[in-house]
């Protein structure tokens, strides 16, 4: 119905489906599996702790789930730090999880979350104006994350305890806002423009290096896979509204070849 949180592991991409609440992969093939199913919840971001276990963002839950292969537990609690819904999340190599979050509606802000591999969590960045999609790069030193609202990527320094500093703004990308994003090998974030209905390639400082138009569908998420990392996912739907999608199965996604391959995660 709705597929979000793409991210590339063992020869398949593994993507939710926010509102037909279940995590699915599907192969080069074309073969689409279901995972796990999660009925009455919202699946959002998707990423792997060291042991290979999946964790899922339960988004209006405000939860971040774990998935064993065999149980489906809540890895962590955030209710008490998210005020509306979390969203998007990147897991570094450590298992360190960084969850972004819907503003509320009075203030346009919004909060990044780390979870830590035992499920503890803080809030690691403030004042971010609805944190979306995130990767981790320069060798798990730096995190990137699109400010939908802000039409911008802001980038933070990782410390070794895995919080975050010295925040700059690597690329403004107004009037587009970003959603879902990924990082390739020269240093440039392909990013779902939702709205403008398109994938972007952004240099630093947003230069718009190339652009994938999708016409009459909303952009959603990209990732990098496949075997040499130059296969670009780019997941599309038709309506966002979970009543509009009710008893669909429109949501797609397409694959280009790029020259660059990607890196960092996911």
């Amino acid at each position: 119905m709705f597929g979000e949180g793409p991210r590339w592991r063992g020869e398949c991409l593994w993507f939710s489906d926010m509102h037909g609440e279940a995590v699915h992969t599907v192969d080069l093939d074309g073969r689409l599996d279901t995972v796990v199913e999660v009925p009455g919840r919202r699946p959002s971001g998707l990423g792997f702790l060291p042991d290979g276990s999946l964790l899922i963002v339960s988004m209006l839950e405000r939860e971040v789930l774990r998935w064993d292969g065999a149980d489906l537990t809540v890895h962590a609690d955030l209710r008490a730090l998210v005020p509306d819904g979390c969203n998007d999340m990147v897991v570094d190599a450590h298992g360190n999880a960084y969850v972004g979050s819907f503003p509320p509606a009075a203030d346009p802000s919004g909060v990044l979350v780390l979870v830590r591999p035992d499920g503890s969590a803080d809030v690691a960045a403030r004042d971010l104006s609805f944190p979306n999609g995130c990767v981790i790069a320069d060798g798990g030193r730096a995190l990137i994350v699109a400010e939908s609202l802000g039409r911008r990527f802001t980038k933070f320094t990782i410390a070794d305890d895995a919080t975050l500093s010295d925040r700059s703004l690597f690329a403004d990308v107004a009037p587009r806002g970003p959603d879902g994003i990924c990082l390739d090998a020269d240093g440039a974030v392909w990013a779902a423009a939702t709205l403008a209905r398109e994938f972007v390639r952004v240099a630093p400082g947003g230069e718009v290096l190339e652009t994938i138009a999708i016409d009459d569908r909303l952009a959603i998420a990209c990732a990098f896979g496949g075997p040499d990392g130059r296969t670009l996912f780019l997941l599309t739907a038709l309506e966002h509204a979970p009543d509009a999608l009710r008893g669909t199965r429109d949501a797609t996604i397409h694959v280009v070849n790029v020259d660059v391959p990607g890196t960092g995660s996911p």
